[in-house]
């Protein structure tokens, strides 16, 4: 038995549309495509940000404006930026930077030296510093130098120390100051900053924010 395999066989095949009706459907893609993208702008690009920073200017306005300290109306850094604190007579030394050049902190240059443990270039620069900080405090003789005296941070701009480091140079700057070790110990116990939320971090002391207590404290001689 023969069966007929012709009928059915072929598929009705759709219409070629012509050139004007594929000029009309780009012609659509393109204009959905240009409302989209003004649209995603203006929401993205426009809408979103003022949201943002309207949310922040006000509920976190210190925050949203760098954390700015100022004294007497005048601004004395961020509590976000380390300063290059080292050397100076009568204040706390923050960490080495090696953000940029004359002392780094650079904020625009952010990096760490980028130096592995086996480096001899970190050896060396760590006992430079390290017989630094010794002759700087001969009150700490025979005792180990904070390691985040001698190391920079990741980004080069950490404004904190550990108490320990802070506690080292209490003596110097008791010292330099003319006043008692035990007022300026008390002052780096009320800028020392616990674990974030109690979990996150280590205890931290804040340079710039202890040095201008130090000044409030008494000025230099």
């Amino acid at each position: 038995m023969n069966v007929d395999t012709t009928v059915g066989s072929t598929a009705a095949q759709p219409p070629t549309p012509t050139p004007a009706q594929l000029d009309t459907v780009w012609s659509d893609v393109v204009r959905t495509a240009v409302r989209m993208l003004l649209v995603m702008t203006i929401l993205t690009g426009v809408l979103y940000p003022l949201l943002v920073l309207g949310v922040s200017q006000a509920l976190f306005p210190d925050q949203a404006n760098g954390s700015i300290i100022e004294v007497n109306g005048e601004a004395r850094g961020s509590a976000l930026v380390g300063q290059p604190f080292i050397g100076q007579s009568g204040y706390f030394w923050g960490r080495p930077s090696a953000a940029g050049a004359d002392g780094g902190y650079d904020s625009s240059l952010s990096s760490g030296s980028n130096l592995g443990p086996t480096s001899s270039a970190l050896i060396e620069r760590v006992t430079e510093l390290t017989a630094f900080y010794q002759r700087e405090h001969p009150e700490r003789v025979g005792e180990q130098v904070p390691i985040d005296l001698v190391t920079a941070s990741a980004s080069g701009l950490d404004p904190h120390i550990t108490p320990a480091a802070a506690e080292y140079q209490v003596p110097r700057v008791a010292r330099q100051r003319g006043i008692s070790e035990a007022a300026v110990r008390t002052l780096v116990e009320q800028h020392t900053d616990g674990r974030s939320l109690g979990v996150f971090g280590e205890a931290r002391v804040n340079v710039l924010e202890l040095n201008i207590a130090l000044d409030a404290l008494i000025d230099l001689p």
